[in-house]
């Protein structure tokens, strides 16, 4: 008969020995064995009571104590009521235990049916691991009461209370309800990975206030149709896409935008359905309704690209697919050894059932996907739809960024950059502020006044840019009459009875008007891609006015960043080299393309694809081709629909900062999975050899209640992981634009500002710009700056003694001491302060200490690293 004995006292291999030495020269043992790490004894003795009794006095005069456990309760040795309790009845105690599980096992009864029909189609699963282990527990448990029963009718009731001791119906009963607690786990977490799509769906009003025969009615808004008059009220979404009709109002447009600032809309407006309107009161007609709205395409992307599969998921299935089968032959295998080296039937069964229960592929099976949802989920929220797994995997080894200039890198519309009057006045294009060289400001205002009365009746979009320019600084266009347009020159009219010239320099030459005077000027403005404009009247030059399209605000730094990164850039344009030569002066990209025709793209980044992997950004129709070419196809969300349907991810900010930040989400987005797989895999390759009991000689071993538990908890761990990704931020974030811009009017007076200290127009237009634009360089340089990572004074010292960084990789107690060591190893790092749950370390410095220093700190203590933005 077996008995197992807890054991007290013991702490050291010594003590075991001592202990097992002393149980076997006790009369009526035979055979102890003792486990230090367990603190428990199993003892093979003749049944007698006395023997146990002496067993017990023996290890306690040798310094140590010994209790018998109580019978009939293996788990957790609690105590049974008495009919369960004694030789005599331990058949009632074996049938109640089977009792007791077919309520567990008719609950659970779902891994039954779909692990066998999976196990007999050839294509087991994990349930069928699941169906094995329990279904061989239970038979097992079932055979043993016949045995108890059997052994009783011959009087042998020392072979009868063994039997009972070994029945697995406890086992069976805990791996189904272990696993069943687990995928509830498992389930709760992974409803949080879909917590995009739901927030997105809950954007949408649910109902709509409908005009009909001027009486309004609320109806549900999936009753609105196309054509529906609807009234929108201040405080009110828009339920549908339609056009304002009546009134206006400020809609805030951020959910589809994610531009902060509101809009104001008047009566022909487009308006977007699940936008707010802030203030006002409207009527619209609805247009796009249900699932054709831009909120619907955003969520169906969402969707098809959390549903789709990566090319490394479906590497996880393939392994899943033969790891099963390779797991049933190893529980096998491990049966038969286990019978052969002698061991007992239910040893053997106990190994056997526990490598079929905790190799389970759950966590292997659930490292891709829920990686995925949670990675495109979060990319929704920042703007960045990501349509497919596939382009979320391919862009995190993305080695060449092919740019459209147009409305990509640039505005994709004229403006106007500079205001030069002959008189002597230098208008800064950006808010017409004049910086004085002898003329007085009612000059320039006039000379506006005068160029956009005269460009106000042409449709040329550079004539556009000089009217709009004129609106904005409040200045209305002169009276002007005889207006004629003349291919290839301009435009000529008269204003007051004299004849008055707009255009380029070939026009003012066929007219006799001296532009000399501004020759110099004129080309450095050209050299800097912009278009120059000459106006003259009665002869005379009056002025210049340059227009170009200029380049967004975040445009540099993305292109920055994608450096940083390790990512070359290309710009595409069908300008001549001379402008897109100035334009990469200002964003700094690596090469520069021009005179590319539209049919030109597509050939250009296949070739390019052949020597890695390729992105291409634009946004126009003409892109599409190459959108669709490149390995992924990158729309800025302001593009028309057929860029926005060929591409694989799109911008829904049409800010160029959210390209890298695009495919950071992807980097980030794969270490998640990479780290994943490696721990489902890692988990099985340490759990089976243990489960089979390689281990089992130095007394380490696993029943199949801890194995169910094992192989739940590393499910549940795994998309724990996952979830971390619900921390993740753009390196550059939408609003980098607002940013840059602090302390400075206009974007665009930074950028003429600059270039004037950076000597790209004449020394007079840099002497013309005044205090007040200086004092506005000076402090977007500085924030600029600052935001770019390098808070930084003029002389080079840090203005902060506090720098925190975002580290990647860390999973415990000993990653963050590991991090915290290597920050406070640096000379001027008095203090790092690591913070596990956040994913930042802030380090605390007495003097300057650079930031790639601390970055490169982190990164060879084995973990990712940035500054904080």
């Amino acid at each position: 008969m077996k008995q197992t004995f807890d054991v007290t006292g013991m702490t050291c291999a010594a003590c075991s020995a001592r202990v097992e030495k002393t149980a076997n020269a006790v009369p009526g043992v035979e055979k102890a064995t003792v486990n230090l790490l367990k603190n428990s004894m199993e003892v093979d003795y003749d049944g007698a009571p006395d023997t146990l009794a002496s067993i017990s006095a023996a290890i306690d005069k040798a310094g140590y104590g010994a209790a018998p456990r109580p019978s009939a309760s293996h788990m957790f040795g609690w105590p049974l009521p008495s009919v369960f309790l004694g030789d005599e009845n331990v058949l009632i105690f074996a049938f109640t235990q089977f009792l007791l599980l077919l309520p567990v096992i008719f609950v659970n009864f779902k891994f039954f049916r779909g692990g066998f029909k999976s196990l007999f189609h050839g294509s087991p699963n994990m349930d069928s691991l699941i169906a094995l282990g329990s279904t061989a527990a239970t038979v097992y448990g079932i055979y043993a009461i016949y045995k108890i029963g059997y052994v009783l009718g011959w009087g042998d009731m020392h072979l009868a209370h063994a039997t009972a001791m070994d029945l697995y119906f406890e086992s069976a009963a805990m791996i189904l309800t272990l696993i069943t607690l687990g995928k509830y786990f498992e389930a709760r977490a992974k409803g949080k990975t879909t917590d995009a799509i739901s927030k997105l769906m809950d954007l949408s009003p649910k109902t709509a206030t409908r005009l009909v025969d001027g009486t309004e009615e609320i109806v549900p808004a999936e009753s609105v149709r196309a054509g529906d008059i609807l009234v929108v009220k201040a405080g009110e979404g828009v339920p549908a896409d339609g056009v304002l009709v009546e009134g206006g109002g400020t809609l805030d447009e951020s959910v589809i935008t994610g531009e902060s600032v509101p809009v104001e809309k008047g009566p022909g407006d487009p308006v977007t359905g699940a936008t707010v309107n802030r203030s006002g009161w409207f009527t619209m007609r609805a247009e796009k309704v249900g699932e054709e709205t831009a909120l619907a395409n955003i969520i169906r992307l969402v969707d098809e690209a959390t549903s789709s599969k990566a090319p490394i998921e479906k590497m996880a299935d393939r392994i899943s697919g033969v790891f099963v089968p390779v797991v049933i032959v190893i529980a096998v295998i491990t049966f038969v050894v286990w019978m052969a080296i002698g061991g007992t039937l239910e040893t053997a069964l106990s190994h056997a059932v526990t490598v079929l229960v905790i190799s389970c592929p759950c966590a292997l099976g659930l490292a891709t996907p829920t990686a995925i949802m949670v990675g495109t989920g979060r990319g929704a929220a920042s703007g960045i739809l990501v349509k497919s797994a596939e382009a979320l995997e391919t862009a995190h080894g993305i080695s060449t960024v092919m740019l459209d200039k147009t409305g990509t890198i640039t505005q994709g519309k004229p403006e106007v950059t500079d205001v030069i009057e002959a008189g002597g006045a230098a208008v800064d294009g950006s808010d017409g502020g004049v910086a004085s060289t002898g003329a007085q400001p009612g000059d320039a205002r006039a000379f506006i006044a005068f160029a956009a009365g005269i460009e106000k009746r042409s449709e040329h979009p550079l004539a556009q840019a000089i009217v709009s320019y004129a609106e904005a600084q409040g200045v209305e266009g002169a009276a002007v009459g005889d207006f004629s347009q003349i291919p290839g020159e301009g435009i000529s009219a008269t204003v007051d009875g004299e004849a008055c010239f707009a255009g380029n320099l070939r026009m003012m030459e066929a007219h006799g008007i001296d532009a000399s005077a501004f020759t110099d000027r004129a080309r450095s403005l050209a050299d800097d891609g912009k278009t120059v404009l000459y106006f003259a009247r009665a002869g005379r030059l009056v002025g210049l006015i340059a227009v170009a399209d200029v380049v967004k605000p975040t445009s540099k730094l993305a292109i920055d960043e994608l450096r940083h990164m390790g990512i070359s850039t290309v710009m595409l344009t069908g300008d001549n080299e001379r402008t897109a030569a100035a334009i990469q002066r200002r964003v700094g990209v690596d090469t520069v393309i021009a005179g590319v025709l539209p049919q030109d793209k597509e050939k250009m980044v296949r070739d390019l694809a052949a020597q890695g992997t390729v992105a291409m950004v634009g946004d126009g129709i003409n892109d599409a081709p190459a959108l669709a070419r490149a390995d992924v196809g990158i729309a800025i969300g302001a593009g028309t629909d057929i860029a926005i349907e060929s591409a694989d991810i799109v911008l829904m900010h049409s800010d160029l900062a959210d390209v890298p930040a695009a495919i950071g989400l992807s980097r980030a987005t794969m270490r998640n999975i990479k780290q994943n797989l490696f721990w489902a895999l890692f988990y099985n390759a340490i759990c089976i050899p243990i489960a089979a009991g390689v281990l089992a000689g130095i007394g380490i071993n696993l029943n199949p209640m801890i194995a169910a538990a094992a192989m739940s908890l590393s499910s549940v761990c795994v998309v724990s992981n996952a979830l971390r990704l619900r921390r993740w931020k753009p390196a550059l974030s939408a609003g980098t634009a607002d940013e840059v811009g602090a302390g400075d009017k206009d974007a665009h007076d930074r950028q003429a500002s600059t270039d004037a200290i950076a000597g790209h127009v004449p020394g007079e237009a840099a002497r013309a710009m005044d205090g007040d634009a200086a004092q506005r360089l000076d402090a977007a340089e500085t924030e600029a700056t600052r935001i770019a990572g390098n808070d930084t004074e003029p002389n080079g010292k840090d203005t902060t003694m506090e720098k925190t960084l975002d580290v990647e990789g860390m999973m415990c107690a000993h990653c963050v001491a590991h991090v915290k060591e290597a920050l406070e190893g640096i000379d001027g790092v008095e203090e790092a302060v690591v913070d596990l749950d956040a994913g930042t370390a802030t380090a605390k410095l007495s003097a300057d200490v650079a930031d790639q220093a601390l970055i490169d700190a982190v990164v060879d203590a084995g973990y990712e690293a940035k500054i904080a933005s």
